[in-house]
C-alpha cells in the first residue's frame, strides 16, 4: 500500500504491518538521512474519507522512540518529501504509535503511517521543520535563480553610449530581461 525513499537506497516497499491501521518503515543509519519520500503504491487506494498521517520516530537517548508527525499522504495527494534532518532533536507530538510493542533497535528510526478519517489529518499540526516540499518551494527556487540570472546578466550591461557597433553580436535590453 505504501512505499519509503531515502536518496542513495533502495525503494521500501514492505511496511511492517504493527496493528489494522498502522504501518512501519526501519530507516537503518538514520543520522545520514536529510529526506524522506512516502508515496502510495496505486495498488490499493484509502478508503473513501480516509488518508495516511505520517510520522518519523527516531530513539532519544535512552533509547526510547520520539514521534513527530511529518505531514500526510491521501489519494488526492498520493505521495510527499519531508525533510528530517533537523527533526532528530526536536520534541515528539501526540502520536498514535504509542501503546504498539514495535521492535525497536538503537540506530534506527522509522516512519510510521496511521490510517485516519480526512476530517482528523486536516486539524492534525505537523512539526513546521519537517518542511514538506510543495509547489510554493519550486516557485521560490524559481525565483531566487531568475533573480540570480538578471543579477548575473546585468553585470555586463553598458550604456547605449559605451556600446561599440557589432553586427555580429545580438544585444537583449535589459528591461527586456526584467521583464
Amino acid at each position: 500500500m505504501f512505499g519509503c525513499l531515502v536518496a542513495g537506497r533502495l525503494v521500501q516497499t514492505a511496511a511492517q504491518q504493527v496493528a489494522e491501521d498502522k504501518f512501519v518503515f526501519d530507516l537503518p543509519d538514520y543520522e545520514n538521512i536529510n529526506h524522506v519520500v512516502v508515496f502510495m503504491l496505486g495498488t490499493i487506494p484509502f478508503p473513501e474519507g480516509m488518508g495516511g498521517s505520517v510520522y518519523f520516530s527516531y530513539p532519544d537517548s535512552n533509547g526510547m522512540p520520539v514521534w513527530q508527525l511529518l505531514g500526510f499522504v491521501t489519494n488526492g495527494k498520493p505521495s510527499a518529501i519531508f525533510k528530517i534532518s533537523g527533526l532528530k532533536s526536536g520534541e515528539g507530538s501526540q502520536h498514535p504509535f504509542g501503546a504498539m510493542n514495535i521492535v525497536r533497535t538503537p540506530s534506527v528510526a522509522q516512519i510510521g503511517i496511521s490510517v485516519e478519517l480526512l476530517d482528523s489529518l486536516a486539524q492534525q499540526t505537523p512539526v513546521g521543520n519537517a518542511a514538506v516540499s510543495s509547489v510554493d518551494s519550486f516557485t521560490q527556487f524559481t525565483q531566487k535563480m531568475l533573480d540570480n540570472f538578471y543579477n548575473f546578466a546585468s553585470s555586463f550591461a553598458v550604456s547605449q553610449a559605451q556600446m561599440t557597433p557589432s553586427p555580429s553580436e545580438m544585444f537583449i535590453p535589459a528591461n527586456v530581461v526584467l521583464k
